[in-house]
C-alpha cells in the first residue's frame, strides 16, 4: 500500500448514518474509495455522524447516505431534518460532493411517502418518492451516464436495484443516467437518478462503486479537485464492471 506522500490531498469522507444505513453492503463502497485513495498516494479520513450528532459543512469533501430498512430511514430522515439539513445544504452550496444510495437517494428529495405517512426530506433536489404497491423494482441495471470532469465522458454504470418507491424528478431536473437495462427510477421513465451540480442519487447499489473503478476515481477527483488521477492496474476492477454489465444484460 503505497504511504501518503507529503502534500498529498486528503479525501474527508462524512458517513452518514453508517450503522443505520448500510442494508445493501454499502459500507463496501467507502472502503473502495479508501483503498483507491491510498493505492495513489492520497489521503483518506472518514468520520461517521449519526442520530443526534450534527456535521460541518466546510470539513468533508464528501458526504455520503446509503440505504436502509423503512424503520431506519425514517429514524434518519427525521433526524437530517432537525440535526443536518442547514449543514448539508451549506456543504452542497460551497461545492461539496454528496452521494445518496437508493434510501439516501430519496431523503435527498422533498419528500418520500409510504402507508399513509410522509418521510420528510432534505430537499437537495426537486424529487419525491412514492411507494407504490405493485411488485418491487428489482433486478440488475445499467445505465448511461455523461459526467463531466476527469474519467467523465459517456460511461456505463452497472449495480442492483430493489425500491418499492417511485422516484419522480421535476420538471428542470437531471437525472444521473438513461436506463439500458433495468427499471431505474420509476419503471416507466427511462431515467435513473439525479444529480443537480455536485449532488448526486442513484438506486444503483450492491455495492455501487467496487462494479464502477471508474466512478469512484470521479467521485475521488471531482470531491479533490484534481484534473487526474494516476492510474492503477484495474485489471479485477475492469472484471467486476464486465460481470456487472453481463448480469445486467449490456
Amino acid at each position: 500500500m503505497a504511504e501518503v506522500a507529503a502534500g498529498s490531498p486528503t479525501l474527508r469522507v462524512c458517513a452518514l448514518y453508517p450503522d443505520l444505513m448500510n442494508i445493501y453492503a454499502d459500507r463496501g463502497n467507502l472502503l473502495m474509495l479508501a483503498r483507491r485513495c491510498e493505492w495513489r498516494g492520497l489521503g483518506f479520513a472518514v468520520m461517521a455522524a449519526g442520530l443526534g450528532e450534527g456535521v460541518d459543512p466546510d470539513a468533508h469533501d464528501l458526504f455520503y447516505l446509503g440505504g436502509g430498512q423503512d424503520r431506519d430511514q425514517r429514524l434518519c430522515a427525521l433526524d437530517l431534518v432537525r440535526t443536518k439539513s442547514e449543514a448539508l445544504h451549506a456543504a452542497a452550496d460551497r461545492g461539496a460532493l454528496l452521494l445518496g444510495v437508493c434510501g439516501g437517494y430519496q431523503l435527498l428529495g422533498h419528500r418520500y411517502a409510504l402507508a399513509g405517512e410522509e418521510i420528510p426530506g432534505l430537499g437537495l433536489v426537486e424529487l419525491e418518492t412514492i411507494r407504490s404497491d405493485g411488485p418491487r423494482l428489482i433486478g440488475n441495471v445499467a445505465i448511461e451516464v455523461e459526467l463531466d470532469g476527469p474519467d467523465g465522458g459517456r460511461r456505463v454504470l452497472a449495480g442492483f436495484e430493489n425500491h418499492a418507491g417511485h422516484t419522480h424528478l421535476a420538471a428542470g431536473e437531471q437525472p444521473l443516467g438513461r436506463v439500458l437495462k433495468g427499471h431505474g427510477n420509476t419503471g416507466s421513465s427511462g431515467l435513473e437518478g439525479v444529480r443537480r451540480r455536485n449532488v448526486v442519487g442513484t438506486y444503483l447499489h450492491g455495492p455501487l462503486l467496487p462494479k464502477n473503478a471508474w466512478f469512484a476515481d470521479w467521485l475521488i477527483a471531482t470531491a479533490l479537485g484534481l484534473d487526474a488521477l494516476d492510474p492503477l492496474d484495474d485489471t479485477f476492477e475492469d472484471a467486476a464492471h464486465a460481470e456487472a454489465r453481463r448480469a445486467a444484460g449490456v
